[in-house]
């Protein structure tokens, strides 16, 4: 994933209220910007999770990696101090909210995030982020009738 160069141009969502989208979306732009075996990202995790954090964390670095490998255009990602969302961010939210509900449309947003129609992987990733966060009681679903 590829930090924008000026993501303020193209926000159009304030951040999720719910603590597991706020955690989702911090953890992501941390790891964009940072690489994905960032300390604040791991910090983050282990204090949200507790000692359950090293299996989300570990799905979480699958999912950034694998979008990043897939992607055929740069996805824009906020810095973490933004108090709202890129057009990217958005679809990456709506895609995890609907991964496990609505596996189709997730599809169809993550093929739009990276650009292309090979996001089987990423949208497996996705659902294994899903499915750990909703396990740990931090669902990501507020984005999903979005």
């Amino acid at each position: 994933m590829a930090h924008g160069e000026s993501p303020s141009l193209d926000q159009p969502s304030p951040i999720p209220g719910s603590y597991g989208n706020r955690l989702f979306l911090y953890v992501m732009r941390r790891m964009a910007t940072a690489g994905v075996n960032d300390a604040h990202a791991a910090n983050a995790m282990l204090g949200a999770f507790g000692r359950s954090y090293r299996r989300p964390l570990v799905l979480m670095r699958a999912m950034m990696l694998e979008l990043a490998r897939m992607s055929s255009r740069k996805i824009l990602v906020a810095p973490c101090c933004c108090s709202r969302m890129t057009t990217d961010e958005a679809l990456m939210m709506q895609a995890v909210g609907n991964a496990l509900r609505d596996p189709r449309a997730a599809y169809d947003k993550v093929a739009t995030l990276l650009g292309n129609d090979h996001a089987l992987g990423a949208l497996t990733c996705l659902q294994a982020v899903a499915q750990a966060h909703n396990d740990l009681g931090r669902p990501l679903d507020l984005y999903a009738a979005g």
